[in-house]
């Protein structure tokens, strides 16, 4: 539970930490430097003094006594000096150059920790000083540990494992095995009667010719089967890639339709060298089609979204793609070519069975005119039902080890894709730097808002975050955790002694710049009304009222309820609010719009008496 608390607060959620680590302390009876740390960070992280209950404060004073606190290890030291700080604050008039000292000489985990948790909690000349020193460390570590390469990662579903359609298998009925079994007895038996008759009268030379005709049906036959087999591949192939196939649509917002758009993305994307997206897209619509039934095909049946299987489809265009480059996408015309062997190879055949048989059932038909007749009128029918059979039987068997070959040489090829796709994600970061790089940017917006106004930290009676999904852009969360986005759009509320200083920005987060800047002033008696409101389906929408009209409204719409990992959805919100610190924003606004500046001067007030 500890630990889950931890994690939690790293990932910049203080109020769930709060009641996990309060409980391993005070039910658990958890003690130790390290435990009492994260509870004094815990307990402040997120608020300001006077948002906090008296048994929270009453908490925060005993920590070290509770959790028995002692030792010189590196939790101690952070622990006497969060200690100080906190004393600090309610000491104004207090020399602050040997905590500062203090703080700077302790270790860098420690150190960060307390400069990032500690911010709202702190006022007068130590806040100043803490935010120099949270703003310098903001800078140093908002671009750190490859963001700009990394972040995109955390947006990467975990990938599905390739599948591929297993081949169809041969299509042959028992009634198939049974014309052929039976036909070729008949057959064979038919011509050894014909045998027969040559030897009794002693026909060496038909018979020779006989048996070479029976040599060259086995070659025509040979020859014929893989003339046969390499027109049927070839005609198959043509019609899957051919550029005029029409595209059968899919029901709108299904996974194949979804599969469908996400291959035409793809493949407007990945244009060939020296090609017209408008050529390519044209010769490669069969193409499309095929890789779409496939993927749906072997996907549909899984309930996995098609952001776990992009990876798969990326994979597949950008290797029509690089088979378009270098010519191969078109090899299996010259590979499925007939070979000029078994063209010649059935001609032969053909001028040795023909009239080696004609004249042989002269000579038959001359010794027994009756026998001959019948048993070449048997041998004609089992011949052809023969023929029919064995080609079919004979095609399929070919055609489904060619499928299987297909097959296994395409699922090597996406298997080592999924191992460089996996070990490029390798590096995806945790939820706990997600929240370190967003509470940087948070530090470096801050700052500018300062800076533009000429204000200093202990000159703002309050300040506080919205922050929301901007569009466009994709979300993700790790189990339990908040959402986190590529894109935000961000609210800052400066509380002077004038009234109310707004800055609002887009942050592209993966690049962490901010865009899209606007600024707002006004008085704390034009606000009249802080409003938020939760619908059924996890959207919210605040609102902020003038009293000339105007309305500051920011709306959060709740992503795809596929993604929420089978938790409510009332949880996930609730973990996601918590990492805004959206309670100490609504705090702020809500008292602002019922009192106005009377309620930052009863607070200031009322803080001072504790």
């Amino acid at each position: 539970m500890f630990e889950i608390g931890v994690r939690l607060l790293a990932g910049g959620i203080p109020g769930k930490a709060r009641e996990l680590i309060g409980r391993a302390v005070m039910d658990g009876g958890l003690t130790g430097n390290r435990v009492c740390f994260h509870w004094q960070l815990a307990l402040v992280s997120g608020r300001t003094r006077h948002e906090m209950p008296q048994e929270h404060l009453t908490m925060l004073h005993r920590a070290p006594g509770t959790c028995n606190a002692t030792g010189d290890d590196a939790w101690a030291d952070g622990v006497r000096t969060l200690c100080r700080l906190l004393e600090s604050a309610q000491q104004p008039d207090e020399d602050l150059r040997p905590l500062l000292k203090d703080l700077d000489g302790l270790a860098d985990a420690q150190r960060s920790m307390i400069l990032r948790h500690l911010q709202l909690f702190l006022d007068g000349p130590l806040e100043n000083q803490m935010w120099h020193r949270a703003l310098d460390s903001a800078q140093q570590k908002q671009m750190a540990n490859g963001r700009a390469d990394r972040v995109w990662k955390f947006f990467e579903p975990k990938p599905a494992r390739p599948r591929v359609r297993e081949p169809r298998p041969p299509d042959l009925t028992t009634g198939t095995w049974v014309q052929a079994l039976v036909s070729t007895a008949v057959l064979t038996a038919a011509a050894i009667h014909i045998a027969y008759l040559l030897v009794r009268e002693l026909q060496a030379v038909a018979l020779l010719a006989y048996l070479l005709s029976v040599g060259g049906g086995y070659c025509a036959a040979r020859g014929g089967v893989e003339w046969r087999f390499h027109i049927q591949r070839r005609r198959v192939k043509d019609a899957q890639y051919a550029p005029w196939t029409r595209t059968r649509s899919a029901p709108s917002g299904g996974f194949a339709d979804m599969v469908g758009r996400r291959l035409d993305h793809y493949f407007a994307r990945y244009v060939p060298r020296d090609t017209s997206r408008s050529v390519w897209l044209a010769e490669t619509a069969g193409i499309r089609r095929c890789l779409r039934d496939e993927i749906v095909d072997v996907y549909r049946e899984q309930r996995i979204g098609v952001e776990r299987i992009s990876w798969l489809i990326r994979y597949r265009v950008s290797d029509v793609r690089a088979r378009w480059e270098n010519g191969r996408l078109w090899d299996y015309r010259r590979e499925l070519a007939t070979p000029p062997a078994s063209m010649l190879l059935t001609v032969l055949g053909l001028a040795l069975l023909v009239p080696g048989v004609t004249w042989t059932l002269e000579v038959a038909v001359r010794i027994d005119p009756l026998s001959a007749v019948r048993t070449a009128t048997f041998a004609l029918a089992a011949g052809v039902i023969a023929a029919h059979a064995w080609l079919r039987i004979v095609l399929e068997r070919r055609r489904h080890a060619a499928d299987l070959a297909e097959k296994e040489r395409t699922m090597k090829d996406c298997e080592e894709a999924f191992e460089r796709w996996k070990a490029k994600l390798a590096d995806k970061p945790d939820d706990r730097q997600m929240a370190a790089w967003l509470d940087c940017d948070r530090k470096m917006l801050l700052d500018e808002a300062l800076r533009h106004y000429r204000l200093t930290m202990s000159g703002l009676l309050s300040h506080a975050f919205i922050e929301t999904r901007a569009f466009p852009g994709r979300s993700a969360r790790v189990r339990k955790g908040p959402w986190r986005y590529e894109r935000y759009k961000l609210l800052l509320f400066l509380l002077t002694t004038d009234g109310v200083r707004q800055l609002n920005a887009e942050l592209d987060f993966v690049k962490g710049t901010f865009h899209d800047r606007q600024r707002t002033n006004y008085r704390y008696e034009a606000v009249a009304a802080v409003r938020v409101r939760q619908t059924d389906d996890d959207e919210h929408d605040f609102r902020l009222t003038l009293v000339n009209g105007e309305e500051i409204r920011v709306e959060a719409m709740a992503p795809d309820a596929e993604k929420l990992q089978d938790e409510p959805s009332g949880v996930v919100s609730e973990v996601t609010q918590d990492a805004a610190n959206l309670r100490h924003t609504l705090t702020v606004m809500e008292g602002i719009a019922a009192e106005g500046k009377r309620w930052i001067v009863r607070e200031r007030q009322r803080l001072g008496t504790q």
